[in-house]
């Protein structure tokens, strides 16, 4: 240790502090149980175990700064010598780990961890340095509005349940016909009969149990969409209406929440993110409805289920995305997808400055 001192000189919890402003990494390597106590503010929770492929998948550069730090700062030295073996050029130790960042004053935060049970459920997402402790932290506490409990909102509350996202909160006036099942996975042929909304709540229950749903029986207008939108973190678009989108769009863009927006005709699919505020929003890529019976139903032209399937879990992919602040989403942008030839292409979407909403 005494070699590796002199050979990796440790910097001190302040100098590390105003390096990790620069724009050092700053790099918590400490087990989630020693995190839950406090973390410096800024630093990036990775732990030891595959710490290398971490900072890797993270985006760190060999050329970067890269400052570790446990909790004395031991472990911090030999995980520093290991990153130098592997090729970074400028690895740190923080003298005195975390023990030494409070003596000395300096800020941290004291995150709001995971029982055992959550981490038990989402082992695969907390791997993910994108999603870890914190982001499935955010998923917990988050509120999801998902309109319509048909063919792309039954995967996008599956996925969004089983991702561990805390309020969903379900809206839909329709009740479960033997032809929805096909589509609609998340009902069942014992709920035939049964308001959508109900036979969605007694599925998602049973996949996760610990997250809550909130079954709205209603049909979406302009009247109520505020009502609904207020309050929510986010919102999915399942509707199958135009009424239904205009009006959660307008609403989405008055209250500055983001809206994930899906849509399927037979083959065809698109999904597209709206930011909060719009600029973007859905009339600047449809500024009006189309003409009454010039847009066919699911009823009348016809679906593979697996293509809602497919976009709905779009939906709920780039829904999580956004929860967690990844950055690269669907956000302004629009992917259409050709399922029968398998054609994808994701276009860039223009604010229109004359969009009678968000311009």
């Amino acid at each position: 240790m005494n070699a590796l001192r002199e050979a990796i000189p440790p910097v001190t919890p302040a100098e590390a502090q105003r390096l990790a402003s620069a724009g050092a990494w700053l790099v918590d390597i400490r087990e989630a149980d020693e995190i839950a106590q406090g973390t410096p503010v800024g630093a990036r929770p990775m732990g030891r175990g595959f710490l290398e492929m971490r900072l890797e998948q993270a985006g760190a550069a060999a050329d970067d700064t890269v400052l570790l730090l446990c909790a004395s700062g031991s472990r911090s030295l030999l995980a520093a010598d290991q990153l130098g073996q592997l090729g970074y050029r400028d690895v740190r130790s923080v003298a005195g780990g975390f023990d030494a960042w409070k003596d000395a004053g300096l800020a941290f935060d004291t995150p709001a961890m995971l029982d055992a049970g959550d981490r038990a459920r989402y082992a695969r997402q907390l791997t993910l340095p994108e999603i870890g402790e914190a982001g499935q932290t955010k998923l917990r506490d988050a509120r999801v509005l998902l309109i319509g409990a048909g063919g792309l909102g039954s995967p996008a509350a599956l996925y969004l349940a089983a991702a561990g996202v805390g309020k969903i909160t379900i809206v839909d006036h329709d009740t479960v016909d033997r032809s929805n099942l096909h589509r609609q996975i998340i009902h069942r042929e014992a709920t035939i009969g049964q308001p959508k909304v109900r036979s969605a709540m007694a599925t998602l229950t049973g996949l996760n149990p610990a997250i809550e749903i909130v079954p709205i029986e209603a049909r979406v207008s302009p009247d109520n969409a505020g009502e609904l939108v207020a309050g929510q973190d986010l919102v999915i678009d399942g509707s199958d209406n135009f009424t239904a989108r205009y009006a959660i769009n307008d609403a989405c863009v008055a209250q500055r929440v983001a809206l994930v927006y899906g849509a399927v005709e037979r083959f065809s699919g698109q999904v597209a993110v709206f930011p909060a505020g719009g600029q973007p929003c859905y009339r600047c890529l449809f500024a009006e409805a189309p003409p009454a019976g010039s847009a066919p139903t699911c009823a009348e032209a016809g679906v593979i289920g697996a293509v809602p399937g497919l976009v709905g879990t779009l939906q709920a992919l780039e829904a999580i995305k956004l929860l967690v602040g990844m950055q690269d989403t669907l956000t302004a942008r629009l992917l259409t997808l050709d399922v029968q030839r398998q054609r994808w292409r994701t276009l860039n979407l223009e604010p229109n400055p004359r969009c009678a909403v968000c311009g």
